[in-house]
């Protein structure tokens, strides 16, 4: 997986958040626009055929696609899910993504 860290969310201002990431060919590029003690704000971008293997975490998380199509897997569950659509994987519990076509996703992942 290839990290972007170049860029971060500006205050005060609108952007659209599937413009601050690039796709690259056979490859996941994730970059963090924000974090703080609470949480944090991760954008990737999923080339076809890329995916994440299924892990869990101790805390629970938001993905929104921003656009394509992805597949999340949670807790055994298959979700095909679109851009402007918005999933919540509980914590502890198993997930995995899987881009069955070019897909870009914020990840809000809130710390207790």
């Amino acid at each position: 997986m290839q990290k972007n860290q170049s860029a971060k969310l500006p205050p005060a201002e609108a952007v659209r958040l599937e413009q601050l990431i690039e796709y690259s060919d056979n490859s996941i590029v994730s970059r963090e626009i924000l974090k703080t003690q609470t949480g944090t704000l991760t954008l990737f971008a999923f080339d076809e055929g890329q995916g994440l293997s299924e892990h869990s975490a101790p805390f629970d998380a938001v993905v929104q696609v921003l656009d394509g199509e992805a597949e999340i897997i949670i807790g055994g569950k298959s979700i095909i899910t679109q851009s402007g659509e918005t999933v919540l994987m509980p914590a502890n519990i198993p997930h995995a993504v899987s881009a069955h076509q070019r897909f870009k996703m914020l990840l809000i992942m809130l710390r207790e």
